[in-house]
Protein backbone atom coordinates (compact mmCIF):
# COMPACT_ATOMS: atom_id res chain seq x y z
CA UNK A 1 0.00 0.00 0.00
CA UNK A 2 1.24 3.79 -0.47
CA UNK A 3 1.18 5.21 3.32
CA UNK A 4 1.58 8.85 4.01
CA UNK A 5 3.05 9.49 7.64
CA UNK A 6 2.78 12.57 9.46
CA UNK A 7 5.24 13.28 12.27
CA UNK A 8 7.91 11.08 10.45
CA UNK A 9 10.94 12.12 12.11
CA UNK A 10 9.27 12.00 15.22
CA UNK A 11 10.39 9.49 17.91
CA UNK A 12 7.73 7.16 17.21
CA UNK A 13 6.94 8.20 14.13
CA UNK A 14 10.49 7.46 12.39
CA UNK A 15 10.30 3.41 13.56
CA UNK A 16 6.49 3.25 12.31
CA UNK A 17 8.09 4.50 8.82
CA UNK A 18 11.03 0.89 9.14
CA UNK A 19 8.01 -0.68 10.35
CA UNK A 20 6.03 0.34 7.21
CA UNK A 21 9.27 -0.07 4.81
CA UNK A 22 9.84 -3.94 6.67
CA UNK A 23 6.23 -4.83 5.61
CA UNK A 24 6.51 -3.96 1.84
CA UNK A 25 4.56 -0.46 1.64
CA UNK A 26 5.64 2.32 -0.29
CA UNK A 27 6.40 5.58 2.12
CA UNK A 28 5.25 9.38 1.73
CA UNK A 29 7.04 10.86 4.66
CA UNK A 30 5.92 14.63 5.91
CA UNK A 31 8.09 16.83 7.66
CA UNK A 32 8.47 20.12 9.35
CA UNK A 33 12.44 20.14 9.29
CA UNK A 34 14.21 18.12 6.18
CA UNK A 35 17.56 18.21 8.50
CA UNK A 36 15.80 15.67 10.21
CA UNK A 37 15.22 12.94 7.64
CA UNK A 38 17.20 9.82 8.52
CA UNK A 39 20.18 9.52 5.59
CA UNK A 40 19.25 5.28 5.99
CA UNK A 41 15.91 6.04 3.99
CA UNK A 42 17.80 7.50 1.24
CA UNK A 43 15.66 7.08 -1.75
CA UNK A 44 13.31 4.49 -0.34
CA UNK A 45 10.75 7.66 1.17
CA UNK A 46 9.06 10.03 -0.76
CA UNK A 47 9.85 12.96 1.43
CA UNK A 48 6.93 16.26 1.77
CA UNK A 49 8.67 19.09 3.37
CA UNK A 50 6.07 21.12 5.26
CA UNK A 51 4.53 23.03 8.48
CA UNK A 52 1.27 21.90 9.46
CA UNK A 53 -0.61 24.87 8.58
CA UNK A 54 0.51 23.95 5.17
CA UNK A 55 -2.65 22.95 3.28
CA UNK A 56 -1.07 22.51 0.36
CA UNK A 57 2.26 20.87 1.16
CA UNK A 58 -0.52 18.38 3.29
CA UNK A 59 -2.70 17.73 0.41
CA UNK A 60 0.81 17.04 -2.11
CA UNK A 61 1.45 14.32 0.65
CA UNK A 62 -1.71 12.84 0.85
CA UNK A 63 -2.79 12.94 -3.08
CA UNK A 64 -2.01 9.31 -3.95
CA UNK A 65 -1.69 7.38 -0.69
CA UNK A 66 -4.27 4.34 0.29
CA UNK A 67 -3.73 4.96 4.00
CA UNK A 68 -2.67 8.15 6.50
CA UNK A 69 -0.54 7.15 9.61
CA UNK A 70 -0.19 9.93 12.26
CA UNK A 71 2.31 9.35 14.56
CA UNK A 72 2.00 13.39 15.45
CA UNK A 73 1.57 14.74 19.30
CA UNK A 74 1.36 17.64 21.26
CA UNK A 75 4.60 19.23 22.33
CA UNK A 76 5.11 19.59 25.89
CA UNK A 77 7.99 22.00 26.29
CA UNK A 78 7.19 25.37 27.96
CA UNK A 79 6.26 28.25 25.81
CA UNK A 80 4.24 26.69 22.88
CA UNK A 81 1.42 27.99 21.98
CA UNK A 82 -1.70 27.62 19.80
CA UNK A 83 -2.53 23.95 18.41
CA UNK A 84 -1.37 23.84 15.81
CA UNK A 85 -1.87 19.63 15.32
CA UNK A 86 -5.56 20.33 15.92
CA UNK A 87 -5.27 23.02 12.82
CA UNK A 88 -3.00 20.38 10.73
CA UNK A 89 -5.19 17.54 11.19
CA UNK A 90 -7.94 19.33 9.81
CA UNK A 91 -6.16 19.70 6.84
CA UNK A 92 -5.23 15.92 6.94
CA UNK A 93 -8.29 15.05 7.18
CA UNK A 94 -9.93 17.57 4.33
CA UNK A 95 -6.98 16.61 2.35
CA UNK A 96 -7.99 12.72 2.38
CA UNK A 97 -11.23 13.52 1.75
CA UNK A 98 -10.69 15.16 -1.27
CA UNK A 99 -8.15 11.78 -2.72
CA UNK A 100 -10.96 9.44 -1.27
CA UNK A 101 -8.34 7.99 1.52
CA UNK A 102 -10.39 5.87 3.80
CA UNK A 103 -7.70 4.48 5.95
CA UNK A 104 -6.44 6.47 8.86
CA UNK A 105 -4.60 5.28 11.95
CA UNK A 106 -3.69 7.84 14.49
CA UNK A 107 -2.16 8.08 18.00
CA UNK A 108 -3.97 9.28 21.43
CA UNK A 109 -3.63 8.88 25.09
CA UNK A 110 -6.21 7.36 27.09
CA UNK A 111 -7.53 10.63 28.10
CA UNK A 112 -9.92 9.70 25.05
CA UNK A 113 -11.76 7.66 25.40
CA UNK A 114 -13.17 4.53 22.93
CA UNK A 115 -16.56 5.29 21.68
CA UNK A 116 -17.93 1.76 22.86
CA UNK A 117 -15.93 1.84 26.00
CA UNK A 118 -16.86 2.48 29.77
CA UNK A 119 -15.01 4.74 32.07
CA UNK A 120 -13.05 3.09 34.92
CA UNK A 121 -10.75 4.73 37.63
CA UNK A 122 -7.63 4.39 35.26
CA UNK A 123 -9.18 6.25 32.28
CA UNK A 124 -10.93 8.94 34.93
CA UNK A 125 -7.54 9.46 36.26
CA UNK A 126 -5.59 10.01 33.13
CA UNK A 127 -8.31 12.46 32.04
CA UNK A 128 -8.09 14.26 34.75
CA UNK A 129 -4.22 14.73 35.31
CA UNK A 130 -3.21 16.36 31.80
CA UNK A 131 -6.84 18.23 32.21
CA UNK A 132 -5.36 19.43 34.99
CA UNK A 133 -1.07 19.80 35.12
CA UNK A 134 -1.16 19.80 30.94
CA UNK A 135 -4.24 21.60 29.50
CA UNK A 136 -2.46 22.74 26.37
CA UNK A 137 -1.47 18.99 25.70
CA UNK A 138 -4.66 17.88 26.69
CA UNK A 139 -6.39 20.01 24.31
CA UNK A 140 -4.23 18.99 21.14
CA UNK A 141 -4.74 15.46 21.67
CA UNK A 142 -8.94 16.20 22.18
CA UNK A 143 -8.52 18.64 18.96
CA UNK A 144 -6.71 16.32 16.82
CA UNK A 145 -8.64 13.25 17.51
CA UNK A 146 -12.61 14.13 17.67
CA UNK A 147 -12.67 15.36 14.37
CA UNK A 148 -11.71 11.62 13.10
CA UNK A 149 -14.20 9.92 16.00
CA UNK A 150 -16.92 11.29 14.45
CA UNK A 151 -15.83 10.93 10.45
CA UNK A 152 -16.73 8.64 8.69
CA UNK A 153 -13.29 6.86 7.97
CA UNK A 154 -11.97 3.35 8.38
CA UNK A 155 -10.35 4.67 11.73
CA UNK A 156 -7.98 3.45 14.33
CA UNK A 157 -6.53 5.59 16.89
CA UNK A 158 -3.83 3.49 18.60
CA UNK A 159 -3.47 5.04 22.69
CA UNK A 160 -0.55 4.35 25.02
CA UNK A 161 0.10 5.62 28.40
CA UNK A 162 3.67 5.94 29.06
CA UNK A 163 6.12 5.17 26.30
CA UNK A 164 9.26 4.18 26.51
CA UNK A 165 13.35 3.73 24.65
CA UNK A 166 14.48 -0.12 24.29
CA UNK A 167 14.17 -2.79 21.50
CA UNK A 168 11.11 -4.07 20.33
CA UNK A 169 10.02 -6.95 22.78
CA UNK A 170 7.03 -8.09 20.45
CA UNK A 171 5.17 -8.68 23.31
CA UNK A 172 1.75 -5.68 23.10
CA UNK A 173 -1.32 -6.59 25.42
CA UNK A 174 -3.80 -4.38 23.32
CA UNK A 175 -7.63 -4.01 24.44
CA UNK A 176 -9.96 -1.63 26.64
CA UNK A 177 -9.97 -0.85 29.98
CA UNK A 178 -12.88 -1.74 31.17
CA UNK A 179 -12.85 -5.29 29.78
CA UNK A 180 -8.93 -6.50 29.75
CA UNK A 181 -6.10 -6.24 31.41
CA UNK A 182 -3.54 -3.64 30.29
CA UNK A 183 -0.34 -2.08 31.85
CA UNK A 184 1.08 1.71 31.56
CA UNK A 185 4.49 0.80 29.77
CA UNK A 186 5.19 0.28 26.45
CA UNK A 187 8.26 0.77 24.14
CA UNK A 188 8.26 3.42 21.26
CA UNK A 189 9.10 0.58 19.03
CA UNK A 190 6.15 -1.71 19.92
CA UNK A 191 4.40 1.48 19.24
CA UNK A 192 5.46 1.57 15.96
CA UNK A 193 5.39 -2.13 14.72
CA UNK A 194 1.72 -2.22 16.63
CA UNK A 195 0.64 1.13 14.36
CA UNK A 196 2.21 -0.16 10.69
CA UNK A 197 0.63 -3.48 11.49
CA UNK A 198 -3.07 -1.60 11.29
CA UNK A 199 -3.03 -0.04 7.83
CA UNK A 200 -4.02 -3.20 6.82
CA UNK A 201 -5.42 -4.77 9.73
CA UNK A 202 -9.24 -4.29 10.40
CA UNK A 203 -9.49 -5.55 13.95
CA UNK A 204 -9.74 -2.13 15.14
CA UNK A 205 -11.38 -0.22 12.92
CA UNK A 206 -13.50 2.22 14.67
CA UNK A 207 -11.81 1.36 18.08
CA UNK A 208 -9.28 2.92 19.79
CA UNK A 209 -7.05 -0.03 21.48
CA UNK A 210 -4.78 0.74 24.48
CA UNK A 211 -1.43 -0.92 24.36
CA UNK A 212 0.83 -1.66 26.74
CA UNK A 213 3.96 -4.15 26.89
Amino acid sequence: MNVTVFGATGAIGSLTVAELLDRGHTVTAYARNKSKVPATWGDRVRVVVGEMADAAAIDSAVAGADAVVSALGPVLTPGEQGHRLTEGTRHVLDAMQRHGVRRYVGHATPAVWDPRERPTWQTRLIRFLPKTFGRRAYEEIRGMTDPVLVSDLDWTIVRFIRPTDGPKLGRVRSGFFDTDKLGFAVTRADIAAFTAAQVDDDTYVGRAPVISN
